[in-house]
This record gives C-alpha cells, sequence and structure tokens, in this order.
C-alpha cells in the first residue's frame, strides 16, 4: 500500500508502526528516558514508542509535549518517525528543535492513517520537499 501526505518535518524513516487509536501528549504521557506510554488513562499505556513509526489521530496536550519529544529525540528513545491524521504544532516544534539543536531527525507526515495497524512495516520518503510517501506492507 501507497499513500501520499504532506511533511511537518521533512525525513525519512523505517520502521513498525504502533498505531494509537486515542491521541497522545508526551508531557506527561511518555517517559523520556524510556520512550514507554505512562499516561494512565490511554488505552495503549505500557507500549513503547521508541524507534516506533508512531501512527496517532493527532497529539493532544501541553505545550510543554514538545519539549519532552526533543529531549526523546536528543535520548533516542523517540519515534522513528510520527504521521498524524491531522496537523499537530507542538509535536512539529519538538522535531524541529531536536533537528536544530541536535541534528537528530524525527519526520512527521500528515495523511490517511485508516487501514494502517500496529505491527505494519512503514517507511516515509520525500516524493518531493513537501510532499510525503509512505510505503506499508504487512
Amino acid at each position: 500500500m501507497v499513500r501520499t501526505g504532506r511533511f511537518l518535518v521533512a525525513g525519512e524513516a523505517e520502521a513498525f508502526a504502533l498505531v494509537l487509536a486515542e491521541p497522545l501528549s508526551f508531557w506527561g504521557g511518555v517517559a523520556v528516558e524510556s520512550g514507554a506510554i505512562i499516561d494512565q488513562s490511554h488505552p495503549d499505556r505500557g507500549k513503547n514508542v521508541a524507534g516506533r513509526i508512531l501512527v496517532m489521530p493527532g497529539g493532544r496536550g501541553s505545550s510543554s509535549a514538545a519539549s519532552v519529544l526533543a529531549e526523546a529525540i536528543r535520548l533516542a528513545v523517540a519515534p522513528a518517525a510520527i504521521v498524524l491524521a491531522r496537523p499537530d504544532p507542538i509535536l512539529t516544534v519538538g522535531a524541529l528543535v531536536a533537528r536544530s539543536l541536535y541534528g537528530r531527525v524525527c519526520p512527521i507526515a500528515v495523511c490517511a492513517i485508516e487501514g494502517i495497524a500496529t505491527g505494519d512495516r512503514v517507511r516515509i520518503a520525500a516524493a518531493s520537499a513537501e510532499v510525503a510517501e509512505l510505503h506499508i506492507w504487512r
């Protein structure tokens, strides 16, 4: 399956998908030391975002989530990339700050997420400067 979308933060990544049915806030929702989802009310509590293509409807919560995502990227426990159904400026800022300060890239793309399942292999590549191309296979 191939999808196109748009980059909020350009880059390339390939990893297994972790699909969340609900938005997640990195502030108080993700352990910055490990990438584990720690939000007590999130249905995916206990799963780990580190090294995965994180797929979710959108981000949730505090502007402080940007700093938590940037720190997780610095510590190499962040998602390999993030795919959202709707844009999230807070996550975008976190990824852009990490790119600027640490030279580490966590691509963020926006596209339809229906049909992507946890465990699918996902590759995000640039079809152009702004167009993200997602290759998804089981």
